[in-house]
């Protein structure tokens, strides 16, 4: 209980030892469309509790034999008092106290595993030359930098503990601590390109070596690096649910209740601002990777996009995969492609304006193989889950026949484009300034007008890691397979 630690606060304000952090833009293999909060799919609200593993790694040292992994403690407050002390409370101020003490439990939880990031991770590979303090600092970021600001809330919450172990007023201690989480913006914003930078380190055989070491340690809790790195974006999503959790167990009349809504309040507009950067960010960092084989494929609009909506590998006709970006001004099509080690994308044709965009959906069947979509499919098999795109824009004369791997990810593109679409036509001040773009986007692209119903393009959808939440709980976070759909929507 948070009395009982106030008592042995070597748990609480040193925190030097170590533990561990949870998952983020980790592509999973199959490809549910994230959202904000969904990294979390599996979080309950009871985290655990905040031993430390009390190791530290010794490199290149082999374990004997499994080693059992670190558990953290789940004791509950209620779980901390006697008999006689239990009875003095109600059930609603247990329940209240219970998910105050979740709340001060994963701070605790949080700050270990910061400290372990640091510790078993950054600090040996920089000894041991595994990584660059240049590449190590692109990718921890600024993560000590964040335990102060955890270990204040902590510090406020036992202060606020009175004798009986109970927290009688939390709501303004939360208030006034929460405006410290903006400091994660450029922490999250960073997240795609530390992932994808972290991933290409793995391909050096010590790097692999060192991390596979770490993975089988018991401090690791069978939690990967990159868990480990999202773990604060995770716990930055928990917030609202932890609060409205106080929430639901203070009674009406409370003086907490007022304090409480406005707290969530306040942490919802701090998620939806550090969301808007990341998916600005994300933006940016797919817009540098498209790669022009003529300067005259690079649209002027490219310069104005600040949301991609979504992203994925999709088929055209001739079975060919292609990776398909939506951006609020433009439909870019690519093929994915390796230069001097840096993936990155290769646009196919004429970037679309999503002002001249036309969408079609094709029902099950309307395409059969015979020509159309050759070798994609098995012999007789009808083509499903397949919609059309093509450009309104005589100068461009594109069609592209795509083919999604399931119905519900078919959905998906179809409500992303008809969404742009409809965005797109509801700016009137956007025509007037787009028409001069678009006047110079036609004299420089005439020579691109084939029909791509004759040289099209298709793919299941790939995954890039996007966040940007519809409901603030929600991430999109693991993505699956290759049929996957990534949807922006903003998300820590």
């Amino acid at each position: 209980s948070i009395n009982s630690t106030k008592q042995n606060n070597k748990r609480v304000r040193p925190l030097a030892k170590v533990s561990s952090l949870v998952n983020l833009i980790s592509p999973s293999k199959n490809g549910a469309v994230r959202r904000f909060g969904q990294t979390i799919q599996s979080m309950s609200l009871r985290g655990g509790d905040s031993k430390s593993p009390g190791m530290s790694l010794k490199a290149g040292s082999k374990t004997a034999g499994p080693t059992p992994t670190k558990r953290r403690n789940s004791t509950l407050w209620s779980e901390t008092l006697d008999v006689h002390q239990k009875s003095t409370f109600s059930t609603k101020e247990i329940k209240r106290q219970e998910a105050i003490h979740e709340l001060y439990r994963g701070e605790q939880d949080l700050i270990e595993d910061l400290q372990l990031a640091r510790k078993a991770y950054h600090d040996p590979m920089l000894k041991l030359s595994i990584m660059t303090e240049e590449e190590l600092a692109h990718i921890f970021g600024d993560l000590d930098a964040y335990i102060p600001l955890h270990e204040d809330l902590l510090m406020k919450l036992m202060e606020g503990t009175g004798p009986d172990g109970t927290v009688a007023q939390i709501g303004q201690i939360v208030i006034d601590w929460l405006p410290g989480l903006n400091a994660y913006k450029g922490y999250c914003s960073n997240q795609l390109a530390a992932k994808a930078l972290l991933d290409q380190k793995k391909l050096d055989r010590r790097v692999q070596d060192f991390l596979q070491r770490c993975l089988e340690s018991p401090f690791s809790r069978k939690l990967d690096l990159w868990s480990f790195l999202d773990i604060p974006r995770s716990r930055l999503v928990k917030y609202p649910l932890l609060l409205r959790e106080i929430l639901r167990h203070t009674p009406p009349d409370h003086p907490d209740v007022t304090s409480l809504e406005r707290a969530i309040t306040i942490i919802q507009e701090i998620l939806s601002d550090i969301n808007v950067r990341k998916g600005e960010s994300e933006c940016q960092y797919y817009i540098d990777k498209l790669e022009y084989l003529d300067d005259k494929q690079r649209d002027p609009l490219i310069d104005n996009c600040k949301t991609l909506l979504c992203h994925g590998e999709l088929r055209n006709k001739s079975g060919s995969r292609l990776h398909v970006f939506l951006f609020s001004e433009l439909l870019v099509l690519t093929r994915p492609v390796t230069r001097n080690d840096r993936s990155c994308f290769q646009v196919y044709r004429q970037p679309i304006p999503v002002l001249d965009l036309a969408l079609e959906d094709l029902q099950d069947g309307e395409i059969r193989m015979g020509g159309s979509f050759r070798g994609a499919f098995t012999n007789g098999e009808k083509a499903k889950n397949v919609f059309r795109v093509s450009s309104l824009d005589p100068s461009h004369g594109q069609s592209h026949t795509l083919h999604v791997n399931d119905v519900y990810h078919k959905q998906q593109w179809l409500n992303c484009l008809r969404t742009a679409m409809a965005q797109q036509q509801g700016a009137p001040p956007r025509v007037q300034q787009g028409e001069a773009v678009r006047a110079k986007r036609r004299s420089s692209t005439v020579s691109a007008t084939i029909s791509d119903e004759e040289t099209n393009e298709n793919c299941p959808p790939v995954y890039g890691p996007k966040l940007r939440p519809q409901t603030l709980s929600k991430t999109r976070l693991d993505q699956k397979s290759q049929g996957s759909l990534k949807r922006k929507e903003s998300g820590v």
